[in-house]
Order: structure tokens, then sequence, then C-alpha cells
């Protein structure tokens, strides 16, 4: 058949196959670029004078597929093992994280136990020291003339043990429950009440606070009287009668 004949061609060199598809590994895509023989001659005499017809047929058996397929499967192999090194880098990443984040929370509950538990312990200790600080009164007419002396000093209510007793047993003899039926003030309706002898609208007028809102209680009875004394007459020293 002459060279010039339409249609026959040469190849101008070995061509690459491209394959597709891994696990069929039996799809050949093939790309030749033809030339006409006589085209051949003129441009590349010496290129075709050491070309040989190549003819294609795939064969899964052979060397160059097995070799194909065996570098597929390793490159394959590769992207999976760093898959799953990159996802067990990033579960180990956020169990870190998780435990971090527990751990901080554990820190941050025993700091704040630790903080109240201290508080609770200085606030116990400052009331242990408030209280041994605290006098102890004896529950007599000293213990109670004592007592009230203390509360008028916190309030600025002038006087003094002497004046206070010696008011008090003039009043009632130091009976805390002493009470006045005869005079006017009992004829009123408001008799005179406690060991410095008050009237109601007086105990109520003059009652400090912190001290029992009752006419018989001692102290407040004591506190009472001393602070009416001390407004009208300027310290319970001052009385030396009925007032």
């Amino acid at each position: 058949m002459s060279a010039n004949t339409p249609g026959h061609y040469r190849l101008k060199k070995t061509h690459k196959a491209s394959l597709a598809g891994v696990a069929a590994l039996g799809a050949v895509a093939l790309g030749f670029s033809l030339i006409p023989s006589n085209a051949a001659a003129e441009t590349e005499p010496q290129a075709l004078s050491n070309t040989q017809q190549v003819a294609w047929a795939y064969d899964a058996a052979s060397p160059q597929a097995k070799a194909l397929h065996a570098s597929l499967t390793e490159q394959q192999n590769a992207i999976d093992l760093k898959a799953k090194a990159e996802a067990a880098a990033k579960a180990q990443a956020e169990a870190k994280a998780k435990a971090d984040a527990k751990a901080k929370a554990k820190a941050a509950a025993e700091a704040k136990a630790k903080a109240e538990a201290k508080k609770r312990a200085e606030a116990k200790a400052a009331a242990s020291r408030a209280a041994a600080r605290k006098p102890v009164y004896a529950n007599n007419l000293d213990g109670w003339i004592r007592e009230a002396l203390d509360i008028m000093k916190k309030h600025n209510i002038p006087g003094t043990y002497e004046g206070i007793h010696r008011n008090i047993m003039r009043e009632s003899s130091g009976n805390p429950r002493a009470i006045n039926n005869w005079d006017i003030n009992a004829i009123n309706g408001v008799p005179s009440k406690g060991l410095l002898q008050v009237i109601y609208p007086t105990f109520k007028a003059y009652h400090v606070p912190g001290t029992k809102f009752d006419q018989y209680d001692p102290v407040a009875n004591i506190v009472a009287a001393c602070n009416y004394a001390a407004d009208r007459y300027g310290s319970m020293d001052n009385v030396n009668s009925a007032y």
C-alpha cells in the first residue's frame, strides 16, 4: 500500500495512556497525536525512521497494569492513613481541651469552696472574739446598773453608778417589779413601774433601741429613765427626789 494513501497514518512518537477509575482499572483513555505519513517524512524523517507502530490493548494482568494498580493503592492508603491520623489528632486535642476545661472548673469550684470556708471560719473567729470581749453581767442590781452604764455610754447618755444606784434605792429599793398603784399617775391609769419608777408614756418616749421594750426589764428601765433625766435635768446624778 502506498505511504500516501489517504487515511493511512504513522505514529509520530510513543504516547502515554491515562487510566481513570482505580477500582475498575479497565477503562483506558488513549490519546494519540497523528500526522499523515507523508508530512512526517517531510518534517521528521529521523524520528520516523526509529518509530515503530504501537498497538494499544489493556491487560489487567500485565506488569504495567499491576504496577499502576499498586501505585494507586499505595497513594490511597497513604491518604487514608493521613486522614485517620488527622482525625485522631483532632479527637485527642478535643479530649485534652475538654479535660482541661473540666480541671479548670474543678479548680475554680475548689477555690470557691475554700474561700467560703475561710470566710465562715473568719466570721466564726470574729464572733468568738466579740463574745470573748463582751462582758458578762451579773443578774442582780449591780450587774443591771453596770450593763445600763455601758449602753448609756454608747448613746452618749450621762450618769454614774452612784447617781443611778442612789435613785433606784429611793424609788424601788432595788425591786425591778415595783409598781406604784396609789399616786396621781396610777389614778390616771399609768402607774410608775420598775427600778426607777417610770410611767409608760415616758418609757415609750425615751426607750433606747437595743434594750427590751418592757418597763419591768431592769436594764431597759434604767436606760430609759436616765435618758429622760438627762433630757430634763442634765443627768440622773442631778435627781435627788421624785422626778
